[in-house]
């Protein structure tokens, strides 16, 4: 709840602190990390939206897991622009998204499995939907008390 004040009242000097360790990350200029961030990111939604595509046609779902797949790491890769590859690893492995990150590759790992090795389009279409909930939660996850707003909202369609 201090943190909260803080931003409000203007106080909160944190802002300049992460621009600065953006700034820092890499030895490319902001304005080239940002090109690449959204390259990807347009890639990203791109590939998920073919794998999506590829679902209806015939035998397709082998191409939908791999392009939806794809896209949700071509998605994640592109904060490694804006953060660095490091301090995006150690983001994701923080206390408080550590068990959405853990649930997001391992349903990105079981989707391609499901789908290329195991031939279960039933599982591999299972795999798809919790890596798309898990990707959902893990963003969340950088948005202060937007966690906690989707379990209360959940929560009060439920009662």
């Amino acid at each position: 709840m201090d943190k909260l004040r803080r931003v409000l009242s203007g106080q909160d000097d944190e802002e300049q602190g992460l621009t600065s360790q953006v700034l820092d990350a890499s030895s490319l200029s902001f304005n080239t990390r940002l090109k690449w961030f959204a390259i990807c990111f347009v890639c990203g939604i791109f590939f998920s939206m073919l794998g999506t595509g590829l679902l209806w046609l015939p035998g397709g779902i082998k191409l939908f897991a791999v392009f939806y797949t794809l896209g949700n790491l071509s998605a994640l890769a592109s904060t490694c622009f804006l953060m660095g590859p490091l301090k995006q690893l150690k983001k994701m492995f923080e206390t408080t998204r550590l068990l959405a990150t853990i649930i997001m590759l391992l349903c990105l790992v079981l989707t391609l499995c499901a789908a290329l090795w195991w031939h279960k389009k039933g599982l591999a279409l299972l795999f798809c939907i919790l890596q798309f909930l898990s990707m959902t939660w893990y963003s969340l996850s950088y948005i202060p008390y937007a966690r906690d707003a989707v379990m209360k909202c959940c929560s009060s369609l439920l009662s």
